[in-house]
């Protein structure tokens, strides 16, 4: 079903229910559900909403539904869903149980094992209204769009749908999410959007390329900016762009954000571009910090050349440097993100990686947890298409649902394991003394003496949000036990 403005007065029953379930979203509120609940409540289904980070699920809920739907869109979401399925498919064995998002067709096979009916990709909220359709007419299987088996091997056309505006009735409140922490203690009540889904980029290790496969599609104007009133109506001061580049479209995100600035002056804002986009449209970034951008996230992921020309990055350790350079030039702060911790890395490489982060001034902009991160291999990756990095890995592991690597090195995995820990119990400590015992540790492991170079002077500080975990991280102890 390609559009949203055809599904009003289907004819469905006021008794069928649908229940769709996030176990995790990186601290903000769904769109994940309310997205899919705006096309279902169009549809003529009641519809029960179930954020696992901030609620127990209630088996009554499931118990009534018709349609079950699992959110999945990132490796720790998915992970956490595992039990869930098995207890709504053990309490409700006749309702259709669906799974979608970027996590969910590589991991086909695991997730039917579990008990699930439907598996659905990107541009999920069509079929998923084909489902329910199916399921009021008592057919079994629809003919589907965008759950089609997952290959890495042959390119599929992502639907282009209508989106409709985000439903986030029965959803909690955005107080109940992660802040944004200003420089000067204060915070900022944080709601989340999305302007664009897909990427254009092939980027060896990302989630979003075997399922999108270079594919982008904007959401309309009207809808954001309906989206963002309804979220600034509900208290946020601030949005979280989520889309995975914002300047796939560059035209229609400066659309998006002088929209936003004008009709919310007060309301600040950060998104995620990649460091190759910000060198390409240099001149638009004074437009972002005009227009209340608060920072910028990057996945420069390597400063190693060679590393980042296996990641197929588009970008090299020169491009980071200057991107740095650019946005501090323009007002705007570049938030970097890594995989810290890779099979081609070396005790010096993670040294000169530290390194560099201080000297080029940016330890307060870059969370701890950064430093700790480790490759992660999910069925689908376009890693495995390099043969020598399938050498370098084991078996698919279902418990992890990654394949296993171990560093040929292992004083690599012990630094791994040591930097792990000490991020893990310093998450409430400041950014530059966690730095400073990281880069210290590192340099011992290495037999390396620590640069001494004088901290530059006083500097801004780096807003930042409140959820310290990121979406290609493991879930950690805390997490597994609140769902």
């Amino acid at each position: 079903m390609a559009q949203g403005s055809g599904l009003q007065a289907q004819g469905f029953a006021n008794s069928v229910r649908a229940l769709l379930i996030s176990t995790y979203d990186l601290g903000r509120q769904p769109v994940g559900l309310a997205s899919p609940a705006a096309w279902l409540r169009n549809a003529g289904w009641d519809v029960d909403c179930v954020d696992l980070a901030k609620d127990r699920l209630r088996e009554a809920s499931v118990s009534g539904a018709s349609l079950i739907g699992v959110h999945l869109p990132m490796h720790t979401a998915t992970r956490l869903a595992g039990p869930i399925i098995e207890k709504a498919r053990r309490l409700n064995a006749s309702a259709r149980l669906c799974a979608y998002g970027l996590y969910a067709p590589p991991n086909e096979s695991w997730l039917r094992s579990l008990g699930v009916d439907e598996v659905l990709g990107g541009e999920f909220e069509g079929d998923l209204v084909d489902i329910a359709r199916a399921i009021a007419n008592g057919v079994r299987r629809p003919d589907l769009r965008s759950g089609v088996k997952h290959s890495s091997a042959t390119a599929k056309t992502i639907p282009r749908l209508q989106f409709l505006v985000p439903d986030r009735s029965g959803l909690p409140p955005l107080s109940r999410y992660a802040t944004l922490h200003m420089p000067d203690g204060t915070r900022k009540v944080v709601g989340s959007t999305d302007a664009s889904r897909g990427c254009k980029h092939l980027c060896r290790h990302c989630p979003v390329v075997p399922i999108y496969q270079g594919q982008f599609r904007v959401v309309s104007p009207d809808v954001v900016a309906a989206d963002i009133d309804a979220l600034v109506a509900a208290g946020a001061q601030h949005i979280t762009f989520g889309d995975p580049d914002f300047f796939n479209g560059p035209t229609h995100a400066m659309r998006i954000i002088t929209a936003l600035h004008a009709a919310h002056p007060s309301v600040s804002y950060d998104v995620t571009i990649k460091i190759e986009h910000l060198l390409q449209h240099r001149l638009l970034l004074p437009r972002l910090m005009e227009s209340g951008c608060a920072f910028v996230t990057s996945a420069v992921e390597s400063i190693d050349d060679c590393v980042l020309g296996i990641l197929d990055k588009g970008h090299t350790r020169a491009d980071f440097i200057e991107a740095v350079a650019l946005c501090r030039d323009a007002g705007v702060a570049l938030v970097p993100t890594f995989v810290a911790f890779h099979p081609w890395l070396t005790l010096d490489d993670y040294c000169d990686l530290v390194d560099t982060i201080e000297a080029l001034d940016v330890v307060e902009h870059v969370a701890p947890i950064q430093l700790a991160i480790r490759l992660l291999v999910p069925e689908g990756s376009r890693l495995l298409e390099l043969e020598d990095f399938r050498q370098r890995i084991g078996r698919f592991d279902p418990a992890t649902l990654t394949y296993r690597w171990s560093h040929a090195d292992p004083r690599v995995e012990e630094l791994h394991r040591d930097v792990t820990t000490l991020v893990g119990v310093r998450l409430n400590s400041g950014r530059a003394a966690i730095f400073d015992e990281i880069s210290t540790l590192a340099h011992e492991r290495a037999g390396t003496p620590r640069p001494s170079r004088p901290r530059a002077g006083p500097r801004a500080g780096v807003p930042y949000l409140s959820e310290p975990w990121y979406c290609c991280a493991e879930p950690n102890p805390e997490q597994v036990s609140l769902v």
